[in-house]
């Protein structure tokens, strides 16, 4: 028996045999043409197989969507969009025309020089495997062979792998393929992402997992923990079998138990809602399934990317109105677009930025480009007047930007009144609490706005100065350092004194180490992904008496770091009764 440690990156607890996925390799040699008069020809090989690459991820995105979710798809899209690329695909017919190069040649040498480029920036490093994948996809339509298929297995497996590209992993069929186990790939990659969504229990960051295990042997997956064991022993293999049985019974005991039961303390204090976190309509039944009371964050962006076109009043409005259906009167949030300018379709390549985080995204994008942001205001309004909908502007420094975007609301308005619009004049409007300088001016915020959510990701990454996609400093991300704990509590204490609810989405609000915190701090609201983990909240939460979260809170907020602050969660998570 061998005990192997990596990274936890989706939770659950699998026994199978191994599945070894032999590493999939196409070399290239330097190969150049020899009659200039091949070079027309070679030009529209290429081009024949990018635009069959092109059309072959963008249908792949669509299954996706149905069987995932929008946030998968985008992957796939991107994918497409760098192919599709004018610039870049001047870069390979010049590689053909000038260099003499045969198309799979311009392919392999284009490649590896922006494989070059993502290497030198901590950002873009993370997405090596992008380009890796999408080379191999081209290369095999030029070369004639099939692309490798993990759909069609017959027998439930542990999938072993060096590293999984983002079409192998999304091509999983997971009535068969039970867990994943890696060398390679990172917590924030796209395995991460994809395993999560799929509840696919996997370990990543292995080292050497596939020179340790052969075909068909017997292994086990602990998502939770990280761990891999290379063929139990009797004993562990009864043992997990037995765990595993049991959570898997738990885990439908809890969401029965839970899913009518309100979000209330012992001692009465009523977390106002568990909502969810979806991308699309298309998770909604499933937030619902595990008793969401409504959605708290809707990512209207992924209407931009999952198309190739910008999206018109009317495709945001059949999308809200497709959420708001399936809502029957229960509350939904819509964030307005929040993505980098770099990443919409129709962008000018002038607009990429070297500092894309610091740089034009978000409202900050939308502010000035009207013709985008208005077309979206003008449907969530719209859809106002069929449910209970509530618009939500992201990444706000100030008043300043709230007013300016009150402004473009209002003005909107007074278009669609001209126009006899149905809308509800009383829309709430929202801020999402993500900067530091959001947090320090809540106070002015509240005066000029419904409601608060408080997003944790951006704000943990904007205080600490820490890109938590970069697994150099990921380490130094932390939710329960003080400093950040401390600007949650300015924010709270200003929708307070306000009058307005205070919500708080992101990862922290997730993870129930967490949840005695955010309830000792005075959150209103909690906005959950994946859904699953909205019965373990719960129980969390009515397992605990609000008077000592706010004794863990006040202690927790005069740690001197977060390893101080991160051992009393712990301390505390252990005098609290285990949650499956």
């Amino acid at each position: 028996m061998d005990i192997q440690k990596g990274k936890p990156v989706s939770t659950g607890m699998v026994i199978g045999k191994a599945f070894l996925l032999e590493s999939e390799s196409i070399r290239i040699p330097a190969n150049y043409i020899t009659d200039e008069s091949y070079a027309q020809r070679e030009i529209e090989r290429l081009r024949t197989a990018m635009d069959e690459v092109v059309e072959e991820l963008h249908s792949f995105a669509g299954k996706l969507r149905e069987k995932t979710s929008a946030k998968i798809a985008e992957i796939f899209v991107a994918h497409a969009g760098m192919l599709e690329d004018d610039s870049f695909r001047k870069e390979l017919y010049e590689g053909i025309e000038k260099e003499k190069y045969t198309a799979e040649f311009a392919v392999t040498s284009a490649m590896r020089r922006w494989r070059e480029i993502f290497n030198e920036n901590d950002f873009l490093s993370s997405r090596v495997p992008d380009l890796n994948d999408l080379e191999r996809r081209v290369l095999r339509r030029l070369l004639g062979h099939e692309s490798e298929d993990l759909a069609g297995l017959q027998d439930e497996v542990v999938l072993v792998a060096g590293d999984l590209t983002p079409s192998q992993i999304a091509s999983i069929d997971t009535g068969e393929i039970k867990a994943l186990a890696t060398d390679g790939n990172g917590p924030a990659s796209h395995t991460a992402v994809i395993a999560s969504a799929y509840g696919i229990p996997a370990v990543v960051g292995l080292g050497d997992i596939t020179s340790k295990v052969a075909g068909g042997e017997s292994i086990v997956v602990d998502g939770t923990r990280g761990e891999v064991i290379i063929d139990p022993d009797p004993e562990t293999c009864v043992r997990y079998s037995n765990r595993h049985r049991e959570l898997e019974e738990s885990e439908r005991t809890l969401v029965e138990e839970m899913r009518e039961l309100p979000s209330e303390t012992q001692d009465g204090r009523q977390v106002l809602s568990l909502v969810a976190n979806i991308e699309s309509p298309n998770g909604l039944a499933k937030a619902l399934q595990y008793g969401a009371e409504g959605v708290g964050l809707y990512r209207t962006e992924m209407l931009f990317l999952d198309s190739d076109r910008m999206p018109t009043t009317e495709d945001h409005f059949h999308a809200y109105m497709r959420a708001v259906k399936q809502l029957d009167g229960r509350p939904v949030v819509m964030r307005t677009l929040d993505i980098r300018a770099d990443k919409l379709i129709g962008t000018e390549p002038e607009l990429k930025e070297q500092k894309p985080f610091l740089g034009l995204r978000s409202l900050r994008y939308c502010l000035k480009t009207l013709d985008v942001f208005k077309p979206q205001l003008r449907a969530i309004l719209r859809a106002s007047a069929f449910g209970e909908v509530s618009v939500m502007f992201p990444l706000v420094s100030g008043v300043e930007e709230l007013e300016e975007a009150g402004d473009v609301l209002d003005g909107v308005k007074s278009e669609m009144d001209e126009a006899g619009e149905d809308y509800d004049p009383n829309l709430p409007v929202g801020v999402m609490i993500e900067l530091p300088s959001a947090a320090i001016g809540a106070d002015a915020l509240a005066e000029h706005c419904d409601f608060f959510s408080i997003g944790t990701n951006d704000l943990i990454q904007y205080t600490l100065a820490v890109d938590r996609a970069n697994e150099d400093v990921a380490g130094l991300y932390s939710p329960e350092h003080p400093a950040v704990l401390r600007l949650i509590k300015m924010a709270v204490e200003a929708a307070e004194k306000a009058g307005i609810p205070v919500g708080l989405c992101g990862v922290m609000a997730s993870t129930p180490l967490y949840t005695p915190l955010l309830v000792g701090l005075g959150l209103d609201s909690l906005s959950l992904a994946p859904p699953q983990s909205l019965p373990r909240i719960k129980k969390m939460i009515r397992s605990i008496k609000f008077s000592d979260a706010q004794q863990l809170a006040a202690r927790v907020l005069e740690a001197r770091g977060p390893g101080r602050a991160r051992e009393l969660l712990m301390e505390a998570s252990e005098s609290l009764p285990e949650v499956p």
